[in-house]
């Protein structure tokens, strides 16, 4: 499990801008934004606020000018890793619609599995006796196909989607929680798709 926020792509390209870029003294947000090329010094702020919880920047209490990487962001960090796209939420309790967006995350090399991945957020409860909580971050290879007791991103009726352990039983599909409270989920197999199997998790602290 990370430590760490994961990155946005954005928060990596600026972190790595300031860690290769000689500054003396350190740039003004106004500075950066010009160097970078962005219009909007606001959505800048939001990026470095996020590194600065990330441990990468030190924190701007006004007693300093400019932006400045903590002693040990300068050398390059989590040099293992990739950007996936992250979809949005998925239920882990009541099924619902994964939304689509835009944004990606880094993930640890370890994490990504032999075919093509992406993120997405866990929302609920079902799942928490597998370790799976609120919040979680789940990468999920994707694929059409899966074993009995994997854990699944299954799409239910072509526009609700949930995460939950996989069972096949004759013409029936069953979607187990892992939380005693609560039903397992029994559907016609014509009903559920696969759409992707748990091969990676993550997790704040923050």
């Amino acid at each position: 499990m990370s430590k760490l926020p994961p990155l946005t792509r954005k928060q990596q390209e600026v972190y790595e801008h300031l860690r290769d870029t000689h500054y003396d003294p350190p740039p003004t947000l106004d500075e950066l934004c010009a160097d970078l090329g962005l219009s909007s010094r606001g959505s800048l702020h939001k990026h470095i606020t996020a590194l600065i919880d990330a441990g990468l920047v030190v924190p701007m209490d006004g007693k300093q000018r400019g932006v400045r990487l903590v002693e040990t962001a300068k050398k390059p960090v989590r040099p293992e890793a990739s950007f996936l796209p992250m979809l949005g939420y998925i239920a882990a309790g009541r099924p619902i619609e994964a939304l689509e967006n835009p944004d990606e995350i880094e993930v640890p090399a370890t994490f990504i599995g032999r075919r093509k991945c992406f993120v997405l957020r866990v929302k609920g409860d079902s799942m928490i006796e597998d370790g799976i909580l609120d919040g979680d971050w789940v990468v999920i290879e994707q694929r059409d196909t899966a074993e009995n007791g994997e854990v699944v991103v299954a799409l239910v009726d072509d526009n609700e989607a949930t995460l939950k352990r996989l069972q096949r039983k004759g013409r029936k599909v069953i979607l187990h929680p892992a939380n005693a409270a609560m039903e397992p989920m029994e559907y016609g197999a014509s009903r559920v798709r696969i759409q992707g199997v748990l091969v990676g998790q993550m997790r704040s602290y923050r």
